[in-house]
Order: structure tokens, then C-alpha cells, then sequence
């Protein structure tokens, strides 16, 4: 392996050699996550419709003015998260396509969208389940042990204030480790893939459940693609190719378009 100006240029047995572990990092994203995330499907058989009968009655019974308030700022708090976090990764791609004129005239300004994404990573640790202490009466530890949803967040949390740290260390010129230069690909389309299987349980409440869940299910999934594409696009930026220039503006075009996404999030 040989550097040039910061970018990896490989051979091409180390470049098998990384296409093959990406292929496992896959393999096992997809093959074993959705094990862990993902409830167990509704028996089918004779006795499926009477659980589907059943589970309809349920949701779609009436609910108290009380439960629905709560529904409705559950609504409110979610669709909130997700503008504030498309708000921070949209600036983010938007320095990123701009650094080589801004920082040349304000060099301190590396620092912009690496803080951009500790940021987000904070909001979301402190603030995406209000119900927890400080803010509420439910404690953490209960909670990560018994809400997927809670876990989740604070998940995606710990992903970006990851990408923040190794970002900032690289503004800094202090990346210790030549594999850290891999962090924001492997992370990035980790966290896309986790987004596949996040739960939304205030959706699963009201008449309309079902166009809710599959509203959501569907921008949840627009959101993983272009998170794939940005690990993709940077991965392939770091290698030494002659398309290197194309992806090095491309993954940043795809963190705006990602924020654009989250900006319009609404469930």
C-alpha cells in the first residue's frame, strides 16, 4: 500500500482483499441484524386471521384524549429529531463541497462538519427519548433493556459522535491509525443499514396505522440508500483512482440530499 497526499493508493490484491471484507460486513449486517431487530412474523396458518382480526381491534380501538396528546407530541418530538439531525448533516454536506475556497480564507473552519456531526450526535443521545431522565421519570438502563426503539437511538447517537471524533482528529492531522481512514465508510453504511430495521411504535397506533407504518418504513428506507451511497462514494474517494475527484464531490452531494430527506421527514 502506498500514500499519495493523503489518499491510499492499493494494489490489487489489497483491493480483493477489501471488497472481500466489505462483502462480510454485509453478509452479516443483513444476515444477522434483522435476527435482533426485527420481531417474530405472525404465524400463518388457520389461526392467522383471527390474530390479524384480533391485533386490528386492538389498534385501531379509540383512545383516550389523554394517550392521544401523548401520541401527538411523541409525533411531534420525532419528526423534530429527525429535521434538527437533517438540518446539521445538510450543512455539513454543503461544507463539505464548499471546504477547498472556505478554508483557504478561514482555516478554522475544518473543524465545521466534523462539529456538525457531534452536534447531532449529542441532540440525539440527550435529547431523542425525553421520556428519560433528566427530562422524564424512566431510567436509561431499564429502558436500553427493554425499548428497541430507545437502543436504537442511542445507537445512531454513538455512530455519529464516532464519525465526529475521527473527523475532528483528521482536521487536526493527528488520524494515529491508517485503518480510521476506513471509520466513516464501514460506519456510514452500518448506521444505513440499521435504519432498515428502526421501529416507530407511536405508528402503530390510530385508524390510519397502517398508512403511517408504511409512510414511515418507506422514508426510513430512502434514508439507508443514500446513507449507503455515502460510505460507498467515500470509500471509493479514498482510493487512488481516476475517479477519484467524481467521488470525492459525490459523497457530500449525497449527505445534502440526505438531509434534504430528514428535513422533510413526517410521520
Amino acid at each position: 500500500m502506498n500514500f499519495h497526499n493523503g489518499t491510499h493508493v492499493l494494489n490489487s490484491k489489497a483491493q480483493i482483499w477489501l471488497w472481500v471484507l466489505s462483502a462480510v460486513i454485509l453478509w452479516l449486517a443483513l444476515g444477522l441484524l434483522p435476527r435482533v431487530w426485527l420481531s417474530p412474523p405472525i404465524p400463518t396458518g388457520v389461526g392467522n386471521h383471527e390474530h390479524h382480526h384480533q391485533h386490528h381491534q386492538t389498534v385501531n380501538q379509540e383512545l383516550d384524549p389523554a394517550t392521544l396528546a401523548k401520541l401527538l407530541a411523541d409525533k411531534k418530538e420525532s419528526e423534530f429529531n429527525h429535521h434538527l439531525a437533517g438540518l446539521f448533516v445538510a450543512l455539513a454536506g454543503i461544507f463539505m463541497l464548499a471546504q477547498d475556497v472556505v478554508v483557504k480564507r478561514w482555516p478554522a473552519l475544518k473543524y465545521f462538519w466534523p462539529a456538525c456531526f457531534l452536534l447531532a450526535g449529542v441532540f440525539l443521545l440527550v435529547w431523542s427519548d425525553t421520556e428519560l431522565w433528566p427530562f422524564g421519570h424512566r431510567e436509561w438502563l431499564e429502558a436500553l433493556e427493554n425499548n428497541s426503539e430507545v437502543l436504537q437511538h442511542k445507537i445512531f447517537a454513538a455512530l455519529l459522535l464516532a464519525l465526529g471524533v475521527i473527523e475532528w482528529r483528521r482536521a487536526r492531522g493527528i488520524l494515529d491509525w491508517q485503518w480510521l481512514q476506513w471509520a466513516f465508510p464501514v460506519l456510514a453504511i452500518g448506521g444505513s443499514i440499521l435504519l432498515l430495521f428502526h421501529q416507530h411504535e407511536a405508528g402503530m397506533h390510530g385508524s390510519n396505522h397502517m398508512e403511517v407504518m408504511s409512510r414511515i418504513q418507506s422514508e426510513h428506507l430512502s434514508f439507508s440508500v443514500v446513507g449507503v451511497g455515502i460510505g460507498l462514494t467515500k470509500g471509493l474517494a479514498t482510493l487512488k483512482t481516476s475517479l477519484h475527484a467524481g467521488f470525492a464531490k459525490m459523497w457530500p452531494s449525497l449527505m445534502l440530499v440526505l438531509g434534504i430527506l430528514l428535513m422533510f421527514y413526517r410521520e
